[in-house]
């Protein structure tokens, strides 16, 4: 039958077994990478309780119709058994370090070189472009204590005399501090655990720079189920250069990432991104003077439309047929320092669905502009919905050629940056039925956007952006269509409830958060690090007041009637609600104002993802018109229209619950369906 999937072997692997034996149940391989030598299209390596130590790196792929699949056992009440696959390597012959000014609590271990291979990460620097600390020079490596990371000191003395990393989400925590150097044949590291035994914990370092990552490109239709993936010492992964990931394709097509548990990479938990041969770090390596970001990342692009593959080692050119259209859902990400998931061009076609992202960016001993939940660039007919994405720097960016990209029923808080950043893009893209619940909401620095159905708490920021000239496609396709820098405007604003924070008609800013280890260290400063050019963003209350200065589709294109474009495109603002103080676009002629919100969201367990939801008195809300493709028109750059990603017509019937929309309200809730819900951050079942 057409599409039908291609049944293979089952090959199994366990603690109890020995890569000489036939991987069946009653005689198991011993290693994931033994199996993986085996596998071919249509086979499941099935992986049995225990702790993997090794890189994951399979030879070959499946077909879209026999994917080959490796995943964990399933126990008798259905349930994945525990399996983890890990980088890390534990470490026991700890001694005491003479003359540490803390008796007992500075320890220090000798390693063989030879235990990391072609990599020592405690060689190896942090480092490329949009990386901003020059000055410092962190490694790869980490040590963890009873599994949680530790802080690394530059110096001997900071490990002796440990200091408190201020920005840190973990002050005390980030006093467990380690020291590293490296001779001919040894690595040698210093740590402080504290007032810990390191003989009654289990102490462990960065060995592997992946967990599960195919070392050659074009290694399609594999699904990954079922996992602990953790502990990589993976580099900085700017869109410019190969980005490494703790988990990822390779420059490939079809991947399936679903139910696991990704944590500890140093840099990036879940990579779709680019492969090396199209760009690697030119613009950081290159001299003063040279070509910059911008350039290069132009570059980078064309160089992937040119590729030639599928030549031995080669890697097939960027296109459907050949690159993305993968799956990422109901995984659990955190604790990586750079970002849970990040893509460039890698990331098109895909589907990013059902995750809990949280704790990226943490522990905040540097920092760069690819930092956040996810961040994607080229995300063309990406689909990223139901996700809860908590207590990063940003959740979520969107940066160059976010088009046909979807972001909807979402929940984003505890973001020391904003929610959404939309860097330099021309749309169409489409963001709805989402909770928007940091201090900063959205900053838009692109054109083409629609925000439809949410529910805003949080400020919005918009500016312009002249100097950069960035792609656009022809639609549903990675062929380029033209270039442009940003106008701004060509926004859609429609049936969105906007819950103000408090704020004055002088401008002020946001409230800090309650949330006291937010407090701490978020400024409330309008934070666009990483951005180039003369972005200036104005503050103004929670709403659409923001786009004051732009024209509505009426006053545009100018007074004296000159046709062409500029300086800004129009905006369409309709049907919004306006609560608590937050303010609407001048010129919107349906803008509902009331004094206090019909619909009140709190998260109720910050930890767990947990959010509230109170709808007191949605019948009241007068109707708004529905949203359609049709109503949304096309995007002005592109020329596109508002669609799923096979073309067909968005459908908004539906709230953030599934709950159809009986009468077209305001907000991501349905007017049919007061009183008080919850929305639980998703798990391997989706979001409960």
């Amino acid at each position: 039958m057409p599409g039908a999937t291609v049944a293979g072997v089952e090959l199994h692997v366990a603690k109890s077994g020995s890569d000489t034996a036939a991987g069946t149940a009653e005689a198991p391989l011993l290693t994931i990478g033994a199996a993986a030598a085996l596998a071919r299209p249509g086979d499941t390596v099935v992986v049995h309780e225990g702790v993997y130590r090794e890189w994951v790196n399979p030879p070959r792929g499946g077909t879209a119709a026999a994917p080959i699949t490796y995943q964990a056992a399933r126990g008798a009440d259905g349930r994945y058994e525990q399996v983890t696959i890990s980088g890390a390597e534990v470490v026991t012959d700890w001694r005491p370090h003479p003359g540490a000014a803390a008796a007992g609590q500075v320890w220090v271990a000798t390693v063989p070189n030879a235990l990391f291979g072609s990599r020592n990460p405690y060689a190896e620097r942090i480092g490329g472009d949009w990386f901003f600390d020059r000055v410092n020079t962190w490694h790869t490596g980490e040590v963890y204590l009873d599994g949680k990371s530790m802080y690394e000191s530059l110096t001997l003395d900071g490990v002796e005399h440990p200091r408190v990393t201020e920005d840190s989400f973990d002050p005390a925590g980030s006093l467990l501090t380690w020291y590293c150097e490296v001779g001919d044949d040894v690595t040698t590291i210093w740590a402080n655990f504290g007032d810990a035994d390191p003989a009654a914990h289990e102490i462990e370092i960065n060995v592997r720079t992946f967990v599960f990552w195919p070392a050659a490109t074009g290694i399609d239709h594999i699904t990954v189920r079922g996992f602990t993936l953790t502990k990589a010492a993976t580099q900085w992964a700017p869109p410019t250069a190969l980005q490494e990931g703790l988990v990822g394709p390779h420059w490939s097509k079809g991947w399936v990432i679903e139910d696991n548990t990704i944590t500890d990479s140093k840099n990036v938990g879940v990579s779709l991104g680019k492969e090396a041969s199209t760009g690697q770090n030119e613009a950081a390596a290159g001299p003063k003077g040279a070509k910059g970001g911008t350039q290069r990342e132009r570059e980078v692009i064309q160089r992937a439309l040119a590729l030639r593959g599928p030549g031995a080692g080669e890697p097939h050119p960027w296109s459907r047929d050949h690159v993305g259209s993968h799956t990422v859902r109901r995984n659990t990400i955190r604790d990586c320092e750079q970002a849970g998931i990040v893509g460039h061009l890698g990331a098109a076609f895909s589907t990013i669905a059902d995750n809990h992202i949280s704790r990226i960016h943490v522990k905040r001993q540097w920092h760069g502009a690819e930092v956040a939940g996810i961040k994607l660039h080229a995300a063309i007919d990406t689909v990223i919905s139901g996700n809860t994405i908590h207590h990063t720097h940003r959740a979520l960016w969107l940066d160059w050629q976010a088009q046909g990209t979807l972001v909807r029923r979402n929940v984003f808080y505890a973001s020391t940056a904003e929610d959404l950043m939309v860097e330099v893009c021309h749309g169409p893209y489409l963001v709805d039925s989402n909770l928007f619940l940091s201090p900063w909401a959205v900053k838009d620095m692109s054109t083409g956007g629609a925000y439809v159905h949410n529910y805003v708490a949080g400020r919005i920021a918009n500016c312009t952006e002249h100097q950069r000239y960035t792609p656009y496609h022809l639609p549903h396709s990675t062929a380029v269509y033209g270039v442009s820098n940003i106008l701004g405007g060509d926004d859609r604003f429609y049936n969105n409830v906007f819950v103000g924070d408090g704020a004055r008609r002088d401008r002020t800013a946001p409230q800090v958060p309650a949330e006291p280890a937010l407090a701490s260290f978020w400024s409330g400063a309008i934070d666009m690090d990483g951005v180039p050019g003369q972005a200036t963003f104005v503050p103004t209350p929670v709403g659409t007041s923001q786009y004051d200065a732009y024209p509505t589709p009426q006053e545009y294109p100018h007074e004296d009637g000159n046709a062409l474009a500029g300086p800004r495109l129009p905006v369409w603002v309709e049907g919004n609600l306006y609560a608590d103080g937050a303010e609407p676009f001048r010129a919107e002629p349906t803008a509902q104002v009331v004094g206090t919100s019909p619909v009140r969201v709190e998260v109720v367990d910050a930890a767990a993802g947990t959010v509230r939801v109170d709808v007191t008195d949605a019948e009241g809300l007068d109707a708004v018109a529905p949203v359609t493709t049709a109503r949304l028109g096309l995007s002005y750059q592109a020329e596109t229209g508002y669609t799923n990603p096979d073309g067909s017509d968005l459908d908004l019937s539906t709230d953030i619950f599934g709950i159809r929309r009986s009468t077209v309200v305001p907000g991501p809730f349905a007017a049919s369906a007061p009183g008080t819900r919850t929305l639980r951050a998703p798990g391997p079942e989706g979001r409960r």
